[in-house]
Parts: structure tokens; sequence; C-alpha cells
């Protein structure tokens, strides 16, 4: 009996330093994979009223990570432009240039398309399905037909931009997820998702008021990210996102 017990002691700390050898490769991929820019960036948020958890290295994709790109366009400073089709939102600035932003989409057929106005901000936000979503899920959505108060846990995430036009409710949202690894795809119920980090920094950035042109099809602009020296991974702008200027005041 002892020898048995001194045999599972044993075996219960090579697990024990397993996962925590195993764990290590895991920390060091993700300072050789993203510069500390980055991962300050998308650390966890400890100033909100519930939890904002770092995104994970295998949640965090290169092209989507949030910077400063070159962004010709008609476009006024401050405008939000929302390109489905590239997976992006773009906030344009002075200059030629732009805060590019990853997003994930809506399946095709769920999408908005056209000009709108940020009609309200609301941090932690209350979801309410719409009927067409009460329609086609259910089982799944009809428990918060009532609605769900904002959280940790809501499908909206930490922040929601509302999209108006001609001063009604599109029912189409820029909002935060629960879903990290999901940006970039075309997995949502037709709004615009962004990581909860991406949309607290938007947010601040922009006031009500703001027009928003979404693109549809092919109605896409290519932005070139600004060059950055050979040091940053993945292109990080040469400059601190969070103390970048707003475009525009409110």
């Amino acid at each position: 009996m002892l020898r048995l017990a001194a045999v599972l002691a044993l075996a219960s700390a090579l697990g024990a330093c397993t996962a925590s050898m195993g764990g290590q490769p895991e920390v060091a991929a993700v300072s050789h994979r993203f510069g500390p820019d980055v991962l300050r960036r998308y650390a966890a948020l400890t100033d909100e009223p519930f939890p904002v958890a770092a995104i994970e290295d295998r949640d965090l994709k290169p092209d989507y990570v949030r910077r400063v790109v070159d962004y010709p366009t008609r476009e006024q400073p401050g405008t939000l432009v929302v390109d489905p089709n590239n997976r992006y939102l773009y906030l344009v600035m002075e200059g030629g240039q732009a805060m590019r932003y990853g997003v994930g989409v809506g399946k095709a057929g769920l999408e908005f398309t056209g000009t709108a106005t940020v009609g309200r901000k609301a941090n932690w936000p209350r979801w309410t399905p719409t009927p067409d979503m009460l329609r086609r899920e259910p089982e799944r959505n009809g428990k918060w037909a009532g609605g769900m108060p904002g959280g940790a846990g809501n499908p909206l995430g930490a922040r929601a931009l509302y999209l108006f036009k001609d001063g009604n409710d599109t029912l189409y949202r820029i909002h935060g997820t629960t879903e990290p690894w999901s940006i970039g795809e075309a997995v949502s119920s037709g709004c615009i998702r962004m990581l909860n980090q991406d949309v607290i920094d938007l947010h601040r950035r922009v006031p009500v008021g703001t027009r928003v042109v979404v693109l549809g099809g092919q109605g896409a602009v290519a932005a070139r990210p600004q060059a950055a020296e050979p040091s940053e991974a993945f292109g990080e702008a040469p400059v601190d996102l969070d103390d970048a200027p707003s475009p525009v005041r409110g």
C-alpha cells in the first residue's frame, strides 16, 4: 500500500509538472507572435463592472488586430465604414488614415447595407432577440424574449452602438462579443461584432450622431497597414493606439 501511494504521489507530481511545463511554450509563443503593445491592448480589463477577459492567443488573429492603416476615402474624418466582405470596420481619421478593427459579420442575407447614424450608445447593453431571431431559433432565444440584462454572458458584450436610419432603429448593431474566435468570420445574426477590448475603444472615440457607411458586395476599399519597424510583429501600428487622437470630439 505504501508503494502504491508513492507511485500515485509521483504520478500526481509529474502531472503537475507537465501542466506547468506545457504552459510555458504557450506564453513564449504569445510573446513571439505578438509584441508587448498588442498583448497590452488585449489584456484583461479590471476597471469594468463585469469581467473582460484577456483575448487568448488562439483567438487573436493577426489580420484582425486593431491598428492604424492608410485608408484613402472621400468620407470625412469621424465616419465609420464597415466592410463586411473583408471583415473590417474603419474609423476614418485625418491624413488619409483610419483606425482599423477586425469584426465578425452576419450570414448572407441577414446584413444591413447603406448609410446610417449612431443613434444610441450603451455600456453593457441589454439584449433582446428580434422577432426574426425568435422565429428562426425559438429554443435558443425564446427564454430571452423579454430581454437579457447586460453582463459578462450577454451576447452584445461590453458596449453597443445602435444604428438608426431616418430616425428609425435599423435593428443593426455594432457590439462586443462573448465569442472572440468569431472575429473574421460570418456567424452572427446580421450585426457587426467586435472583440470587447476593441468595441470599448471604439465606443469612447465616436459620439452619437456619427455617420456610418456599411458597404455591400464588392464595395470594399483596400487599405494598406502603415509601415512598421522590423521588430514590430505583424505590422503593429507605430503609434500608441490607446493614445491615438479621436478624429472627432464628443
